[in-house]
């Protein structure tokens, strides 16, 4: 009997102390911030089969579509929620003159992708076909103008051709092609990695290149463009002091960083056939996203305290190596439990930055990186990520609830990541929404949650959560990882307590 009492002391004992290790407090009653939804944002690039085969394949194809638009895509990323798409770059947008995929398809040029597997392209998607695609989604368009090989005239006359509302040239133009009203297009970049694939510029060129272009660009009655720089290179921490200091505040609306959950550049391993020390590199690359915040924001916040820019992170998320047997450049890659632990854990990480992170679009949607789905043929498959944007989307437009997490660890080989992450909200019909993720691929996690400042009498959920980390979907099992039930939650009172699995993601709603 002694041995017995001794051995669940022991027990008891462990349990509370991995108990204590745990402990998010909700603050309902400090919230003043909203999340905006367009942090949520997605990326479309001419790579690929990103745009054809992904989005696109032609209103002549045997796949169900309308106007061209894959009609299972359209549905599964409008249930997602996307409220913003960027195009049609990258770094296929400093290479990209509009001209070219606008008028009579028959008509158009063909041109040559030098970035992404040299494929010749027709230019059959072009800005006509992106604006049915936003409308279709629901989605705001986001446009990169060519800056690294275009003209200021020609990025000019696309702002006119997008949003003048007649009377105009390039107005004109819009009109005998089919558009007689303006798209009052809000979010366009001046340019995308100009740092790099943009023209290998200096931040100091740059900057004065911008001011050039920024200044012969106008709008037209509608909203107020979005005018976003060309963002920064992960923790390139000068590009963001030397624009906030020589960039008029004013001629900007936000600017960023770009930054890809990368092991090794020349080595970035397999998507699917990892080991847990891989595992444990990707996602220490991933929680580098609150370090990038963080001083990039604290370079902002000299400038602009009053936080008047929006922080933009316009390309994030897992990069490895394509899949066996694919064009190496057309970045083609499965996507497993590993994506979602980067989705949950950087949105988490975007959500409680609301007061300054307002615009961020993953890598890219379709078929490329870090995707929401896959397709092959007129099969279609929905990723581990795409659940976790899924469950996310309570969050969009929401009010933001402050929150603090103390976390067991993620530790292997003597080192540490924090093992879960957080993040809370109150939507307009006064439900309260909190996302939870586990990255431990071995243990599951006790977190006790302490609700400040709210009442709430009944809690539900689901869980995202597989049998390994290294678990996907496939055309033959495209539904191996998918969202259930969660039933892990109790309430008691103020207190939530909540027992996560292994390597999971959780959406709780409190009402």
């Amino acid at each position: 009997m002694k041995r017995i009492c001794y051995t669940l002391g022991l027990l008891i004992g462990v349990l509370s102390s991995a108990w204590a290790q745990n402990r998010v407090v909700v603050n309902a009653d400090l919230a003043k911030d909203t999340i905006s939804r367009h942090i949520y944002g997605h990326f479309a690039e001419h790579l690929g089969r990103c745009i054809y085969g992904g989005f696109y394949v032609g209103e002549d194809s045997d796949i169900p579509n309308t106007n061209g638009m894959r009609n299972d895509v359209v549905a599964a990323l409008k249930k997602m929620g996307v409220p913003n798409l960027r195009w049609p770059g990258g770094c296929f947008a400093d290479t990209y003159h509009w001209k070219d995929g606008i008028g009579p398809k028959e008509d158009r040029p063909s041109m040559i992708n030098i970035f992404w597997g040299g494929t010749t392209e027709d230019n059959s998607f072009g800005t006509h076909e992106f604006m049915e695609l936003c409308q279709q989604l629901g989605a705001e368009p986001f446009i990169n103008g060519n800056l690294g090989s275009g003209t200021v005239q020609e990025m000019v006359e696309w702002v006119e051709y997008l949003n003048h509302p007649g009377g105009a040239p390039m107005a004109k133009l819009r009109s005998e092609n089919g558009r007689e009203q303006p798209w009052n297009v809000q979010f366009f970049g001046i340019g995308n990695e100009n740092w790099g694939c943009g023209g290998d510029m200096t931040a100091e060129y740059y900057a004065d290149v911008y001011k050039r272009y920024n200044n012969y660009i106008r709008d037209y009655g509608g909203p107020r463009l979005f005018r976003l720089p060309s963002t920064a290179n992960s923790a390139d921490y000068h590009w963001t002091e030397t624009l906030m200091k020589n960039v008029p505040l004013h001629t900007m609306s936000g600017l960023g960083f770009h930054h890809y959950s990368v092991i090794n550049w020349s080595d970035k391993g397999s998507a699917t056939n990892f080991s847990t020390e891989e595992y444990f590199q990707t996602m220490e690359k991933a929680l580098q996203m609150e370090e990038l915040i963080q001083r990039h924001g604290a370079i902002m916040d000299r400038y602009d305290p009053k936080k008047r820019l929006a922080m933009v992170v316009d390309e994030w998320g897992g990069w490895y190596d394509v899949e066996p047997g694919t064009n190496p450049g057309f970045l083609y890659q499965q996507n497993t439990m590993r994506d979602a632990m980067i989705a949950g854990a950087t949105l988490n990480i975007f959500n409680n930055h609301a007061d300054r992170v307002r615009l961020a679009n993953i890598a890219q949607t379709v078929n490329v990186l870090q995707a929401v789905a896959l397709t092959d043929g007129n099969k279609m498959l929905l990723t581990p990520t795409y659940h976790v944007f899924e469950m996310y989307n309570v969050h969009h437009d929401a009010l933001m609830l402050p929150l603090t997490v103390e976390t067991a660890n993620f530790e292997l080989n003597g080192r540490a990541l924090p093992a879960v992450s957080a993040s809370a909200s109150k939507d307009q019909s006064g439900k309260i929404h909190i996302t939870l993720t586990n990255i431990d691929p071995t243990k599951k996690q006790e977190v006790p949650i302490n609700l400040r400042g709210m009442k709430a009498s009944k809690v539900s959920g689901r869980v995202l959560a597989s049998g390994k980390i290294q678990d996907y979907n496939t055309f033959d099992q495209p539904n191996k990882v998918q969202p259930t039930e969660f039933k892990g939650a109790k309430l008691k009172g103020e207190t939530l307590t909540v027992s996560m699995p292994p390597a999971s993601v959780v959406v709780l709603e409190l009402q």
